[in-house]
């Protein structure tokens, strides 16, 4: 925070991009700001070295110093008029408003192999950004169509997530999602049908 004051104290006050009326009185100046970095400085060696109350004397010496960044960039941000050169001709930085949110990919099911009596073993392709993968199956009934779906867990390995306590000789389908992101979950992939053993 020191470094982002010292950046304001050295360019706010002397650049020509901000000296050129009709902007309005700077409402801090460069002498208050000066004070207030060289107390908290002071207060933050006081503090390596002493107590309780020199920790507290140090927050609060840094609230004053951050009160008063605050009133700076507020009067940077309602008279840089959308230039970036004057915005960053005060020492403040611009700051991303991007809040896209991106979508995970949907990932695909590789291959379904027989593990042990009654289980099957899922591996999928792996999705960056992904923190875990969601599985979900249905037994596929005489007419070919899947009976409703069940949950398959939750599962940190895209290499092998095994799906337990499934029929012999019974024919699921199965279909896996990722789960994390910006946007919680991708789609569902589409269903791979594999006979349990």
């Amino acid at each position: 925070m020191l470094e982002r004051a010292q950046a304001v104290h050295d360019h706010l006050y002397t650049s020509p991009l901000w000296a050129v009326p009709p902007n309005p009185a700077i409402p801090v100046t460069a002498a208050a700001l000066d004070t207030a970095m060289g107390a908290f400085s002071i207060a933050m060696a006081a503090a390596d070295l002493g107590g309780p109350a020199d920790t507290a004397d140090k927050n609060g010496k840094r609230d004053v110093l951050v009160t008063l960044l605050r009133q700076l960039a507020g009067y940077v941000q309602e008279n840089h008029g959308n230039d970036l050169a004057k915005l960053l001709a005060s020492g403040f930085e611009a700051v991303s408003t991007n809040r896209a949110s991106v979508p995970l990919e949907t990932p695909t099911i590789k291959d379904i192999i027989n593990g042990m009596s009654c289980q099957l073993i899922l591996r999928v392709s792996r999705i960056d950004n992904a923190k875990a993968y969601e599985v979900r199956y249905a037994l596929i009934g005489p007419n070919g169509a899947p009976g409703p779906w069940q949950s398959g867990g939750l599962h940190t390995s895209s290499r092998s997530m095994p799906i337990g306590g499934l029929t012999p000789g019974g024919n699921y389908q199965f279909q896996v999602r990722a789960v994390g992101g910006s946007t919680g979950y991708s789609d569902w992939s589409n269903p791979v049908s594999h006979m349990s053993m």
